[in-house]
């Protein structure tokens, strides 16, 4: 059955929810926040032009996981994201924990989170997930060798300024350039992250391995360190190493960095320790567990912050791309809807600093108790037990969705 033609009066609010709030906008970082954000005010209208230090996007990254959140905030955004994603990546049919020989104790079906939430889990290499973001935007949008140096603005407009030399003009400025964010540095000046005393190792590659069968995901858990294995589509595994550390010291090359995790893991069995034999030294990334504490204001003037620039935190409970969606989706929204931009980035803090805020503060708490004895995660729990469970928390995560005026009238 056919839907009745819109009336004028329907028209019209279309068409003043659909018009584009400033003229051109500026984004700064071509990750999965910048690029997500990038598709959703260029099927707006804007203007959107996104700038990114790195010379080209080269295979990189780790495997990450898509909760049901940030996929609805995807679909949101582009109804094809999703399927496109899911054609790169690998829906998780089993989640299975294994001690430190590579022994599975237990096994749950995922099935869960289609069944109660509307989407799966997805597992993808943040590579394969940026080129299929990228792919959403015309190629002449994307500007690579642009390393952000700062910026000056009015109440006219904003300047940007880059290493290259080149002097951006745009009415709105949205940094998406990650936990050490220039643009946030000048807004905030709040300082480097906050180490949370746990290092990572991770990589992604393609090889025959016995530990992880496909459709699942791995979390294997060793003594205050761990490891998660993740399917991330084509034949690719992703293996993800931390350790509960005071040191952040980085190792000297490549080759100390594959000696350090090996050293970690002597004692593990034979298929885990094949995984990273098995794994270039060049293609381990190395880093220290940071976040931010919470802050109270994004946005100041014609400049904001989304993802990582402006709610680092740290990934126990894997929100960090997811929760950047809702950003992403959230900021266009704020912007179709309001009659001013001061309008719009107020809209925009109020709908996301009070529920970042909690997601930070619960990712730091997640962090350590996966280095937690079983003594102390009892002792914890009876001191949490008037607090929100960890079920109810997580319902409030992956059940969120993004307001549907935007995902019928303007984006879609």
């Amino acid at each position: 059955m056919m839907n009745p033609p819109a009336s004028a009066q329907e028209k019209t609010q279309l068409e003043q929810i659909s018009k584009p709030l400033v003229q051109k906008v500026a984004i700064i970082g071509a990750g999965l926040g910048g690029l997500a954000v990038a598709v959703a005010l260029h099927k707006l209208g804007y203007n959107v032009q996104v700038y990114e230090k790195a010379q080209d996007f080269r295979p990189v990254g780790g495997g990450l996981g898509l909760l049901p959140n940030g996929l609805n905030f995807l679909q949101a955004i582009a109804p094809e994201l999703v399927t496109l994603i899911k054609n790169s990546g690998c829906e998780v049919i089993t989640s299975v924990l294994k001690n430190d020989q590579g022994e599975t104790i237990r096994s749950n079906p995922a099935s869960r989170y289609q069944d109660k939430y509307g989407q799966p889990l997805v597992t993808v290499w943040w590579w394969r997930l940026q080129q299929v973001l990228a792919s959403q935007l015309p190629a002449d949008i994307i500007h690579l060798n642009h390393r952000c140096l700062g910026f000056q603005q009015n109440e006219s407009g904003v300047e940007i300024y880059f290493d290259n030399g080149s002097v951006v003009s745009a009415d709105l400025l949205i940094g998406a350039d990650g936990i050490n964010s220039v643009i946030r540095e000048v807004l905030i000046q709040d300082g480097k992250p906050r180490y949370l005393e746990s290092m990572s190792w991770r990589a992604v590659i393609k090889c025959n391995q016995q530990v992880l069968n496909p459709g699942e995901l791995g979390f294997v858990k060793g003594n205050r360190d761990f490891m998660y294995l993740l399917n991330v589509g084509d034949g690719y595994i992703a293996w993800l190493y931390r350790r509960l550390s005071l040191d952040n010291s980085l190792s000297e090359n490549p080759a100390a960095v594959k000696s350090r995790i090996l050293s970690h893991i002597t004692d593990w069995g034979e298929s885990l320790r094949a995984l990273v034999e098995a794994t270039p030294a060049e293609r381990i990334l190395e880093g220290p567990i940071c976040d931010r504490l919470p802050v109270n204001s994004w946005s100041q003037g014609r400049v904001t912050l989304l993802g990582d620039a402006a709610h680092p935190m740290a990934p126990a409970l894997g929100q960090g791309a997811n929760s950047t969606f809702e950003d992403a989706y959230e900021l266009a929204y704020s912007l179709s809807q309001a009659s001013s931009l001061p309008a719009a980035l107020t809209n925009y803090e109020q709908r996301r600093i009070p529920r970042t805020q909690s997601i930070q503060t619960r990712s730091a708490l997640g962090e350590m108790r996966y280095y937690e004895t079983e003594s102390e995660a009892a002792a914890r729990q009876m001191q949490e037990q008037s607090a929100i469970s960890r079920e109810e928390f997580q319902e409030s995560l992956l059940s969120y969705k993004p307001p549907q005026a935007i995902a019928h009238h303007a984006i879609l």
